[in-house]
């Protein structure tokens, strides 16, 4: 993944979040994480995941909080 893309992913990230920053407790985090595994393809979770598992460089605290509530890319083949 190129860091333009990481970049990219990043900045939305942080923007998702900030839109859910005022829920209360961990409601943030989990929103965040809903919106996330809602509308982000399996493949945009899992380098959004790698990223953080990297050190996460420029991750809100609260995108960092969202990550181990991020759904898994499924490995198993339909069928």
């Amino acid at each position: 993944m190129s860091g333009a893309e990481v970049d990219r992913l990043v900045t939305m990230a942080n923007q998702i979040a900030r839109f859910f920053e005022s829920q209360p407790g961990d409601g943030a985090a989990r929103a965040t994480a809903d919106h996330l595994n809602s509308f982000w393809a399996p493949t945009m979770r899992e380098q959004l995941r790698e990223h953080a598992a990297a050190g996460g460089s420029g991750l809100s605290a609260l995108v960092a909080a969202a990550v181990p509530l991020l759904r898994p890319a499924r490995t198993d083949a339909p069928g």
